[in-house]
């Protein structure tokens, strides 16, 4: 099945399992899925991530975080840009989110990275989502 926004599915399948609290979920492998699962293993809303391989067909699997509320780790997703609406921003004007608690992926010339990461490198790009 051909996807027009594969980042916008990945969102919500990882929403959808939220919402139905659930510890791991499937996604459709793409390079820049794996890209964003590693942002959010190193920041901290996901526990891990695997790469599984069933009938020719590669996978992520996303282990889910939750706290002892019962409340994800992930408290929100937005896409921003999409294929029919890019959004593009420098260093200087990439947002903040929740008051510096949530992080932007930026897709920029030196690979997928956070907003920090960009601020700190000096270099802007398309601002892929929004998580807190």
């Amino acid at each position: 099945m051909s996807l027009s926004d594969p980042v916008a599915d990945m969102l919500t399948r990882i929403r959808n399992k939220i919402n139905t609290f659930q510890k791991e979920v499937e996604i459709p492998f793409s390079k820049i899925k794996e890209k964003i699962a590693k942002i959010l293993k190193e920041q901290g809303y996901i526990e891990n991530y695997d790469v599984l391989s069933r009938n020719k067909h590669k996978f992520l699997r996303l282990q889910l975080i939750y706290l002892k509320n019962e409340k994800s780790r992930i408290s929100g997703l937005k896409r921003v840009s999409r294929p029919g609406l890019r959004h593009y921003t420098n260093y200087q004007k990439i947002p903040t989110i929740v008051a510096g608690r949530g992080i932007t992926i930026l897709s920029t010339s030196s690979g997928v990275m956070t907003d920090r990461e960009a601020r700190e490198k000096g270099v802007g790009g398309e601002v892929l989502c929004y998580i807190w």
